[in-house]
């Protein structure tokens, strides 16, 4: 991701933190499966102190517990210990069942839930995002980040393993200092070592993890970006020069991985020594002790064998950080994401549209994208409800950008746009969208059934009133119904991923009338027939009274031919009005538009006759 596209995510500070107080709807469930596991490895470190009474029964020195229960009789006491042996191990075993349910279903609810919200999120951002984000990168965070989080809470390496590696740290340091506190100061002395040492690796490791997570989604964002351009990778003979830049961002990400190995690996031997330093001091002077009777076998034995039960998790404390930090990292992503409000807001207090037929006025708009330069500049026109306007220029007038302003994909920087004499940016953006039908340049179809695709407009809206029938009445009016009904399987056809079974011109006219089926008052036609044959083209343009019956209509077109005969035509040129007129009047003024039209016409621009 490039570091323009970051700036455009609020830095989230303590991601973990902030994904704690993200499962708050959870936390009755959360608490109870901590506590499932704190209860467990308690229960877990049973065992050195039952061999530790078991040692001094067979001594014949029972701690006084054990001949309350068993009384003075050694074989009664045995039997104690034996029963006590079976209680633990069962609780434990039911504990560790309890705990191991509750965390991977708390993952699991909560990886789902995750994932929807930051969909959504993703869903409510400025179209500005998605421009300047590559498609992989938010897939990288949706998925592979959001997957993450769920490791960090399921897995073995993650929440889990920071409750059982304390539980064990904090359960040895009360049993060793109540047994004997010279041994415990002794044993434990490399701790405020180890401690350090663990958040200073901690600091180290954490941008390293970020890097990794940046890494991952530029890899992500590559093989998205390449199998979707197959068709021009092959076509172009580019595979080797695809295949060599797939392996610098897969070898970016293995450097970034190496990078905070290299830190992850050297921790394990550290705190090995450093508890192997405190396991022989503890033995020299606990074996002194006991030989000198101011310390019974039974207690020797429990430290013996709680320091090697604390040796193995500390020694897995770099397993542990690495999952954390690779979980902090995704964490930071994902929650900037849920985080960072949209440049595109709803309205404090917003107003609804009145009943009336769609009239659009554009005042003294001006507008420029962000890294960009002006694009509109005190551009006025409007349109009468009902009336049908042609949208004509060169390229990179602003016929586009007007789309996207009328659509609240982007706001204005100046000036306002109304709709039925509502400002844009007063409504509810959904009521806005949905009184407008879009055709779009870059035809994008879903996949699934040709029936579904016309229809996706009025079931998006909620509306199951869209019957066979209607699907075909638009799909004729889009010059489309003959060639589906030549198909094997008609309206129940797959059109593919992206509609890639169908011809750029029968995309288009799919569009076309998927935008007729959902009635809006408004029609907006972007290049509409720019795909589609001439024959297919003269088709529609007979159709276009019918398609903009009743309705307020704006036809950006690159084929004046389209707009020819509509109500009245809208000429930009460097972001402004310099024409407006119907066709033939713009043509015998000789402007800008009959130049586009000669030119189209196959004749010279008027000023070069």
């Amino acid at each position: 991701m490039t570091d323009t596209a970051y700036r455009l995510l609020d830095p989230v500070d303590r991601p973990m933190r902030r994904l704690f107080g993200y499962l708050a709807p959870f936390r009755g469930r959360l608490y109870a499966a901590c506590a499932a596991s704190v209860t467990n490895k308690i229960l877990d470190l049973m065992p050195p102190l039952l061999t530790a009474w078991l040692i001094d029964v067979v001594a014949k020195q029972p701690p006084a517990f054990i001949r309350a229960v068993g009384g003075d009789d050694p074989n009664l006491q045995l039997v104690a210990v034996g029963v006590l042996t079976v209680v633990v191990f069962g609780f434990e075993s039911f504990f560790q069942w309890l705990y191991s349910l509750g965390f991977q279903r708390l993952a699991q609810d909560v990886q789902h839930r995750l994932r929807l919200d930051a969909y959504r999120a993703m869903q409510r951002r400025e179209i500005e995002f998605f421009e300047e984000h590559r498609l992989g990168q938010t897939l990288s965070m949706l998925q592979e980040d959001v997957n993450q989080l769920e490791r960090f809470l399921n897995s073995g390496s993650g929440l889990n393993a920071i409750l059982q590696v304390t539980t064990t740290c904090v359960f040895a340091l009360v049993v060793l200092f109540f047994e004997n506190v010279q041994l415990a100061a002794i044993c434990l002395a490399p701790m405020p070592v180890i401690i350090w040492a663990s958040f200073a690796f901690s600091r180290r490791l954490d941008p390293r993890y970020r890097a990794v997570r940046q890494a991952a989604g530029e890899v992500t964002a590559r093989l998205e970006n390449n199998l979707a351009g197959i068709l021009v990778i092959q076509s172009f003979t580019a595979e080797e020069q695809e295949s060599a830049r797939l392996e610098a961002s897969s070898d970016g990400y293995r450097a970034a991985n190496k990078h905070a190995i290299s830190i992850s690996a050297a921790f394990i031997p550290m705190i090995r020594m450093a508890i192997a330093l405190g396991f022989a001091a503890m033995m020299v002077f606990g074996g002194r002790a006991v030989l000198g009777g101011t310390v019974s076998p039974g207690v020797l034995v429990v430290f013996c064998l709680l320091i090697q039960r604390i040796l193995w998790p500390l020694t897995n404390l770099g397993q542990v950080f690495d999952e954390y930090h690779r979980a902090s990292a995704s964490a930071r992503r994902v929650l900037s994401l849920l985080n960072t409000p949209t440049r595109v807001p709803e309205p404090t207090v917003p107003k609804p549209f009145p009943q009336t037929g769609g009239g659009v006025v554009f005042d003294a708009v001006d507008f420029r994208y962000r890294l960009g330069n002006p694009v509109l500049h005190g551009l006025s026109f409007r349109v009468a409800p009902g009336e049908t306007v042609g949208i004509a220029g060169p390229t990179g007038s602003g016929k586009t950008t007007l789309v996207k302003l009328l659509l609240r994909l982007y706001d204005t920087t100046g000036g306002s746009i109304r709709v039925d004499g509502l400002d844009v940016r007063d409504a509810p953006i959904r009521d806005l969208r949905r009184r407008i039908a879009l055709v779009s340049q870059d035809v994008y179809l879903f996949h699934g059934t040709i029936r579904e695709n016309i229809a996706y407009g009025v079931r998006a809206e909620g509306r199951s009133d869209a019957t066979q029938a209607d699907v075909e009445a638009a799909a004729k009016l889009a010059h489309l119904h003959d060639f589906i009904a030549s198909l094997p399987q008609g309206y129940d056809t797959i059109v593919g991923e992206r509609g890639i079974k169908l011809s750029g011109g029968q995309r288009q006219r799919l569009s076309i009338a998927r935008a007729v089926l959902k009635d809006a008052p408004i029609l907006v036609l972007d290049e509409a027939t720019s795909s589609v044959d001439t024959e297919t083209e003269r088709a529609i343009q007979e159709n276009m009274m019918r398609l903009t019956r009743g309705r307020t209509a704006l036809v950006i077109a690159h084929r004046l031919s389209t707009i020819r005969h509509a109500h009245r035509i809208v000429v930009l040129r460097d972001g402004r009005v310099t024409e407006e007129g119907h066709h033939d009047d713009l043509v015998a003024l000789g402007g800008t538009y009959a130049d586009l039209w000669n030119l189209q016409c196959g004749l010279l621009p008027t000023g070069e006759r």
